[in-house]
């Protein structure tokens, strides 16, 4: 009998120690949630339109633009090899409409304050009918997260676009780097922002915004980290279908060497998820529609989503159209947190978890 019991207690010894790492891991769970202001899901799976991209009217480099986006012979992953390539292989790439996948907003408004306050919510707001809104009353899923003693002081954002000082408010106590002041006035990528061109005054280059991505990772290791990148929704107001493209091509590149340093990291290795999404679409009815979004732009209420991480189910297709609002949700799923105990009206997580 003492040999059974001594048998037994050797095996729950080594049950713990096998166990342990993994429990450790799932204790320390971290999140990186990435969004492309306003690009299409057409250009993520279609690439490059050559219609658009041989129209003078949209586009001054046409050659560049051929040899860069058209000439490949796959224009998808000549644009997004990241996104198209290694997400969409190892994790889940939703919305490709042309081959029966659906993402799509679930606020009527379908552009940006609206669909951030989505994606960090869980659920519409009827009452945010402009970017000008202002402070967001609305608890974002960030700030609950920065309310949790072992999250606290772990969660930042960088964004590019100033308006994010308001729609996650100084009340909810995030690390917030938005638009041209953010970073403060020190340091190598603050002269260096102060001294660039700002093609748009409430919007900085997503260069920099990636800097100060990769010092959060690098310095202070946030257990949740958000980077909003905005050229791809300016230059396409401004028209400039060549330069929506390169800053889309851009940006992929940024999020792969996130993942990359991600992966590089052993704070983040094996137990990071990276979610990877938009605010809005764009218009698809007319041939510069793909200038605007809004109730007038029909089709700019389409979305796409992808995700990858230890936890995604490679090429799961949840079963019918993926909501922005949802993200919130799935966020915390792949935190391990129960969404309900932040939100129960928040959307549900999406069905990508193994």
């Amino acid at each position: 009998m003492l040999g059974d019991g001594l048998r037994r207690a050797a095996a729950m010894a080594m049950a713990a120690a096998i166990a342990t790492p993994a429990a450790a891991a799932d204790v320390d769970r971290r999140l990186v949630l990435v969004t492309l202001d306003g690009l299409p899901w057409t250009e993520v799976f279609r690439g490059a339109d050559p219609a658009r991209a041989d129209d003078k009217t949209f586009t001054t480099e046409r050659a560049l633009i051929r040899k860069d986006f058209l000439d490949p012979p796959d224009r998808r992953a000549a644009l997004m090899p990241f996104l198209t390539g290694p997400v969409a292989k190892q994790g889940v790439l939703l919305g490709d409409r042309d081959h029966g996948g659906c993402a799509a907003v679930a606020n009527d408004r379908w552009f940006s304050y609206p669909g951030y306050n989505e994606i960090l919510t869980g659920r519409p707001d009827p009452a945010i009918g402009s970017n000008a809104h202002g402070s967001n009353a609305n608890v974002t899923f960030l700030e609950w997260l920065n309310r949790r003693p072992e999250f606290r002081g772990k969660v930042e954002v960088a964004a590019s676009w100033d308006v994010f000082d308001q729609i996650i408010p100084p009340r909810s106590g995030v690390r917030v780097n938005a638009g041209w002041a953010g970073g403060g006035t020190a340091g190598p990528i603050a002269a260096l922002q102060r001294d660039a061109p700002r093609l748009w005054p409430t919007a900085r280059l997503d260069g920099f915004t990636q800097a100060w991505a990769m010092e959060a990772l690098k310095v202070r290791k946030p257990r949740v980290l958000y980077v909003a990148y905005d050229e791809t929704d300016d230059f396409a107001h401004d028209g400039r279908y060549d330069q929506m493209l390169w800053a889309a091509r851009r940006a992929d590149g940024f999020v792969a060497e996130l993942w990359r340093t991600l992966q590089a990291d052993p704070a983040y290795a094996g137990k990071t998820t990276l979610i990877v999404t938009t605010d809005h679409g764009r218009g698809t009815q007319a041939p510069d529609a793909w200038k605007h979004h809004g109730p007038k732009a029909p089709g700019s209420d389409a979305i796409w989503i992808a995700a990858i991480g230890p936890g995604v189910r490679a090429g799961a297709a949840p079963v019918g159209c993926a909501s922005q609002s949802q993200i919130a949700a799935t966020a915390l799923k792949a935190l391990g947190l129960d969404v309900a105990a932040f939100d129960p009206r928040a959307g549900a997580p999406l069905e990508i978890f193994r």
